[in-house]
């Protein structure tokens, strides 16, 4: 790396669902955080549905989306049931009414839901990523994969993407330690980190034991508002997670 070099932190992903606090500090540790979408669309996955914590335990909210052949892109997929944004709104005010900080989102949550022009599914997971990183405090750039030019190779796509968006380094989930080629990114001159998942705090959910830390960041925010960012990792040191 020249001495002109500017760092850059990127990280590709797929589009996720309302997705988990994991997902948001990947992307606060990151300069930009690239929507992977032009990957295929596959099905019982977070692409289009997550969990939340319900007096009874999880519960799943899924977008019902059209699945017209095997090799679909996430952003080719479109919705096959129109009000399914009804129906996920309901639940969550229903489930999460009584959370300390409900009402803070409630407002501004609705009238994502209530989006008229959503019909997409990357379209649908941008949009509440977005919004949610607002509420959160997080700055990063979001682009997608389609604004560079994308070439052929699993790793070799990852590796350009990242030349061409000017980063440095490259910020990747665990799970793809065992098939990402780093030498590649060596080659490249790109440094490879990993996500570490592990640590999260407790904080008072709503439900039975045991705690759940797979479920949408949105069940965090309804129940620690403003001070969200002290159960995640990323964020610049603040006071201690308040004590159960």
């Amino acid at each position: 790396m020249s001495e002109l070099t500017i760092p850059k932190k990127v990280a590709i992903l797929q589009s996720n669902y309302i997705p988990w606090k994991g997902y948001f500090d990947m992307i606060n540790a990151v300069d930009e955080f690239i929507f992977y979408d032009e990957m295929q669309y596959t099905k019982n996955d977070w692409r289009n549905r997550n969990k939340i914590k319900t007096p009874q335990g999880t519960a799943w909210l899924t977008v019902a989306v059209r699945q017209e052949h095997l090799h679909q892109k996430i952003n080719e997929t479109e919705v096959f049931d129109h009000k399914w944004a009804v129906k996920h709104w309901r639940t969550l005010a229903q489930t999460y009414a009584k959370a300390p900080y409900f009402a803070d989102y409630k407002a501004e949550l609705e009238a994502v839901y209530n989006t008229p022009e959503f019909t997409n599914l990357s379209q649908i997971n941008a949009a509440f990523i977005r919004a949610i990183c607002g509420w959160l405090g997080i700055t990063t750039k979001l682009s997608w994969s389609t604004d560079y030019k994308l070439i052929e190779g699993k790793t070799e796509r990852l590796v350009q993407l990242v030349r061409d968006s000017g980063g440095t380094s490259y910020l990747s989930g665990p799970a793809a330690q065992g098939y990402l080629d780093t030498a590649l990114f060596d080659q490249a001159g790109i440094e490879v980190n990993w996500m570490d998942y592990s640590g999260y705090p407790e904080y008072r959910q709503v439900g039975p034991a045991p705690f759940e830390h797979g479920v949408t960041v949105l069940d965090l925010l309804f129940n620690t508002g403003p001070a969200a960012p002290q159960y995640m990792k990323t964020f610049a040191p603040q006071a201690a997670a308040p004590a159960l």
